[in-house]
């Protein structure tokens, strides 16, 4: 009798791109949606008087997500890239649904709520690239980097779109359907990613290699690419392996890496320390300092600033790979800069200017971010960490930079109720030139260089 041979169905690599990425925007709604939710959560408990309160609950979520991303990097070596995602949606899911639910004046229950919430926020920040960069062929990583930065973006625009979209609610009602119908991207991620492979990497360290050929014939062309691919990630698994027992903290600072290891961390937290998220969280409210119209009104503020972004995004993928890194950065934070700081010379200059130019201003800065620090800074941490220091330094550079988006949220509206708000974003403006400093000073090229070279100059 002949033997019958059950081939398995194969799945789409645009259904594993599309869904691997797809957590991104988990990410960014998950940042966004508190910016219309604010000032109906304000009226409703009376919080408009009190900075402190209004910081913690906007800034909870980064809190989380400084422990989510590093907890879900360290799970997802042993329990799977496609388990922790998923785990990531119930945890997202269940967070959205508990915010809708906080008790009037819940104002301890609700920071809670989005601690627990930002866990799964930082879990995706970090689990997604990983799953993307280990799936995505090498003449694709660059791309799908920049994909990852659409996905996040757009994930920004979709809460700023839907807080839009119920603005006309009773306020107690508003704020609470625009957290809990996050969720609602949280299920198509959990029910799109069901039906994703494990990487392929992570198969191969777990001593699947049957398995992980499957998985790269899914996405790879023919058996010799299928073969190569193979040699090159079991390799690399025995490299890891005997690298990670000869490394410890001390190593990633040490004399030979740490110039390199500054770099990638520098950059991550100079990132979020410029700024971006001042604007991302809280531009109903500096629309409304700055006019004294309501915030509640001034909803449409974010879907410009998150159409920016998401253009910029689309940007960066037509370029990404016809300028160097520095270029864009030193570009990016030099406008960043100068558009912080020339409104507070503009008042100075001429006190009767529309309070608007700061506004104006502050669509500059998110159009120069927006194909620069925002995408770049990730491209550059997934280049410029040597092997030995790799898995510790990157954990180390999302910290620092989900450090620097709380430190933001938290100290935003507490700094604009003690001083002018021009003057607040004169201070992240010199921050920004910092940063330009910082990268011409302390950041090697990477662009075109293999990751072999880069760290020969780094450790010279």
């Amino acid at each position: 009798m002949e033997k019958v041979v059950t081939k398995e169905k194969k799945i789409s690599s645009s259904f594993i791109y599309f869904f691997g990425s797809f957590g991104g925007i988990l990410f960014g709604y998950g940042i966004g949606v508190m910016t219309g939710a604010l000032p109906f959560l304000q009226t409703d408990w009376g919080l408009q008087n009190n900075a402190t309160v209004v910081g913690w609950i906007t800034s909870a979520v980064m809190l989380g997500a400084i422990f989510g991303g590093a907890i879900a990097g360290q799970l997802s070596d042993k329990l799977g890239r496609k388990k922790m995602i998923l785990l990531s949606a119930v945890i997202f899911m269940l967070g959205s649904v508990l915010s809708a639910m906080s008790p009037n004046d819940g104002q301890y229950y609700l920071i809670a709520v989005r601690v627990f919430l930002g866990l799964a926020v930082g879990a995706s920040s970090a689990l997604v690239p990983a799953y993307m960069s280990e799936m995505a062929p090498a003449k694709m990583r660059g791309r799908l980097t920049g994909i990852n930065q659409t996905m996040i973006v757009s994930g920004m625009l979709l809460s700023y779109v839907m807080d839009f979209l119920l603005k006309d609610l009773p306020e107690n009602i508003a704020w609470r359907l625009m957290l809990g119908l996050a969720a609602v991207p949280a299920l198509i991620l959990f029910a799109g990613v069901s039906f994703l492979p494990e990487s392929p990497r992570f198969l191969v360290k777990s001593h699947r290699v049957d398995d992980a050929r499957t998985v790269l014939s899914y996405i790879r062309d023919n058996d010799k690419e299928i073969d190569t691919e193979l040699a090159q990630i079991q390799q690399t698994a025995a490299e890891e392996k005997n690298v990670s027992k000869a490394t410890s903290w001390g190593t990633v600072f040490s004399g030979k890496y740490r110039y390199l290891a500054i770099a990638g961390i520098g950059v991550a937290a100079f990132q979020q320390f410029q700024g971006a998220n001042a604007i991302f969280y809280y531009i109903p409210l500096i629309v409304e300092k700055a006019t004294g119209s309501a915030a509640s009104s001034a909803l449409m503020w974010p879907i410009i600033q998150g159409i920016l972004l998401v253009i910029g995004s689309l940007v960066f993928l037509a370029i990404a790979d016809k300028f160097k890194r520095k270029t864009l950065l030193i570009l990016g934070g030099t406008v960043m800069g100068l558009s912080f700081i020339l409104p507070t010379v503009i008042k100075v200059l001429m006190p009767s200017a529309s309070p608007m130019v700061i506004v104006a201003f502050l669509s500059l800065y998110v159009a120069a971010y927006s194909f620069t620090w925002a995408p770049l800074t990730w491209v550059i941490i997934g280049e410029v960490f040597p092997l030995a220091i790799r898995g510790r330094a990157s954990g180390a550079a999302s910290s620092a930079n989900w450090i620097g988006s709380f430190a933001v949220g938290l100290l935003f509206p507490i700094m604009t109720a003690t001083m002018p708000q021009d003057a607040v974003f004169a201070i992240f403006g010199v921050i920004c030139l910092l940063g330009v400093w910082f990268i011409k000073a302390c950041v090697p090229e990477t662009k075109g260089r293999s990751l072999e070279e880069i760290e020969d100059e780094g450790t010279k």
